[in-house]
Order: C-alpha cells, then sequence, then structure tokens
C-alpha cells in the first residue's frame, strides 16, 4: 500500500517561502517510470497541478508558478519536496502530493493534504 504524507508550516507570511515536504512509504520515488506530483487547491477553486519530479530525478512545472516553484526529492528519505517563494495570500491552499502512474499519468495514490494559510 503506498501512501504519501504532507508536513510542512501551516501559516506562512506574505513575501516568504512556503516548504512543504511529503514523506512516501510503500513505493520509491526512484521507481522506474513513476512521477510525483504536488497539487493545491484553493478555498472554492478547482486543482491545480504545480509541478512534477519524475523517477530520475527531471522535473516540470507549471508555467504560471515556474519562476515561484522548485520541487526536489531526497531519496534516502524517500521524500519530495515543494518550496514556492514569495508568497502571497492567493497561495493559500490545501496541498497535496500524488504520484503519477503510466501508462495514463493518473494520480492514483494522494496525501492526505495540508492547509496552508499566508498571512502576517
Amino acid at each position: 500500500q503506498v501512501q504519501l504524507t504532507e508536513s510542512g508550516p501551516g501559516l506562512v507570511k506574505p513575501s516568504q517561502t512556503l516548504s512543504l515536504k511529503c514523506t512516501v512509504s510503500g513505493d520509491s520515488i526512484t521507481t522506474s517510470f513513476y512521477a510525483w506530483t504536488w497539487i493545491r487547491q484553493p478555498p472554492g477553486k478547482g486543482l491545480e497541478c504545480m509541478g512534477v519530479i519524475a523517477y530520475d530525478g527531471s522535473t516540470y512545472y507549471s508555467p504560471s508558478l515556474k519562476s515561484r516553484t522548485s520541487i526536489s526529492r531526497d531519496t534516502s528519505k524517500n521524500q519530495i519536496s515543494l518550496h514556492l517563494s514569495s508568497v502571497t495570500p492567493d497561495d493559500a491552499a490545501v496541498y497535496y502530493c500524488a504520484r503519477v502512474s503510466p501508462p495514463l499519468a493518473s494520480y492514483d495514490y494522494w496525501g492526505q493534504g495540508t492547509q496552508v494559510t499566508v498571512s502576517s
């Protein structure tokens, strides 16, 4: 059973960097052809894919967030990390990590999500 657990601060001040971790169990983040993604959902809005890190460490970012987003990994801890810089209240959302599975790039396993508030 694959499990993903997000962790990080629930409150971030405007202009600061939001940093979240996703700890994966039941699978390795280096398993060939799988990828891992960060998705967020602002209140009252739809899901937004922020970016993806593949099994080989390659990354893809949403064009709208690319300048502020970094996704990295720690293979020794089987963790995926998200860093979002220069946050504003518009970045307040529930943040999820999920596994992206071939061949259709479906999101088959999700974390429970972590609420992030941006406020001074």
